[in-house]
């Protein structure tokens, strides 16, 4: 059973979040704090009611004029070049401490008196700063368009970095951009696996190997795709996306496409595979830790946050180059090894959700007791 600091019940504290409009990884970080800071009032541009869990919204949730926008659930993210302009339009009472988790413009929300600001940061923009011809593509005049607002993004994204009194990264990988991109230090906690929901079952699997990933470039599905394509071995990929139908296109008879999935659905799909897939390069990455959680090693491309919790060789392989012939030497090395379940489960341990609330709780006091860092 987790454990929360009995002092943040009463600790009068904002949270802020981009935008509410599904659960992923950051509506699950989120939802932690929401239960630690019950009295907490919750800002956020906008809100799709019913889309995040219920321990979310039961809080108060203030959302901004976009809120208003017909369609706008479609919609928001055409309104990135405003975005800064409109977090700075909210106006929370001042308080004891703002929360902001932020991978776009939430650590931008204005403090007053002696309010200090956390920023639990998943990543500096990555619309601004990283994976520009991912989002955007390489066509000359989309760049002419694009280029300009993403250089008064960076602008606007490093001023607003000065206004925090404590980071805190969700990876080193994170940290380092943190410092490269904002000049500023910050603590690492990392986001809590539900390692109590996600357990092994049984030593056996389903002859099939598994990826669950928003259908997005930047995640290297297609990648995947090429592989399994050439090995003939049975692919289940679960997630929705952009990328969907262009990915059904390419994919052979061995790949299976899921679509969206509830948690239950993903849980038993973990312990049914022999590997989880993980092609992309990911700031964090918290399905590897769910699949470790299930006792299943993992293929992973062998850059970014996923190096902070798979151990090479031992819960999981890693490949070099984002290139089908260095996936599909990982697959089959991967095939020829034995995997322990109870080292890869004990390892996924490490991340839990009670870590998560310990580690911020060590975080939220620094930030109350020091100056800026």
């Amino acid at each position: 059973m987790m454990a929360y600091p009995p002092t943040w019940e009463n600790m009068d504290t904002v949270l802020c979040h981009d935008w509410l409009t599904g659960m992923r990884g950051g509506e699950r970080v989120l939802e932690i704090l929401a239960d630690g800071f019950p009295h907490a009032d919750i800002y956020t541009l906008i809100h799709n009611p019913g889309s995040v869990s219920e321990r979310i919204e039961k809080h108060p949730i203030h959302t901004s004029w976009l809120q208003k926008v017909p369609r706008v659930m479609d919609t928001y993210r055409y309104f990135l070049p405003l975005m800064p302009w409109i977090i700075r339009r909210f106006h929370p009472p001042e308080g004891d401490l703002i929360i902001s988790t932020s991978h776009c413009v939430a650590k931008g929300l204005p403090k007053t008196g002696r309010t200090r600001h956390l920023c639990y940061c998943f990543t500096p923009m990555r619309y601004a700063w990283l994976f520009r011809d991912e989002y955007f593509g390489r066509n000359p005049l989309k760049r002419a368009i694009y280029d300009p607002i993403l250089s008064s993004l960076q602008r606007w994204d490093r001023k607003s970095a000065a206004e925090i009194d404590l980071f805190v990264a969700i990876s080193e990988h994170v940290r380092e951009r943190i410092q490269r991109f904002y000049n500023r230090d910050a603590v690492v906690v990392y986001p809590p696996a539900d390692t109590d929901y996600f357990t092994p079952a049984g030593a056996t699997h389903g002859g099939y190997d598994f990826i669950v990933s928003a259908m997005v470039p930047y995640k290297k599905v297609d990648l995947a795709i090429q592989a399994y394509n050439r090995i003939g071995y049975p692919l289940k990929i679960m997630g929705s996306g952009s990328d969907l139908g262009a990915l059904k296109q390419q994919a052979g008879p061995t790949i299976e496409f899921m679509g969206r999935q509830s948690d239950e659905v993903l849980r038993e799909a973990l312990r049914g595979c022999r590997f989880l897939v993980f092609p992309g390069e990911e700031d964090f990455g918290i399905v590897p830790v769910e699949a470790m959680a299930c006792g299943k090693p993992v293929i992973a491309y062998g850059k970014g946050g996923v190096r902070e919790t798979v151990v090479d060789g031992k819960t999981g392989l890693f490949f070099a180059e984002q290139r089908e012939s260095d996936l599909v030497a990982a697959i089959e090395t991967a095939a020829e090894m034995n995997w322990d379940a109870g080292i890869i489960r004990a390892r996924a341990e490490q991340f839990s959700i009670q870590a998560f609330i310990d580690g911020m709780e060590k975080a939220v006091g620094e930030c109350l007791g020091s100056t800026t860092r």
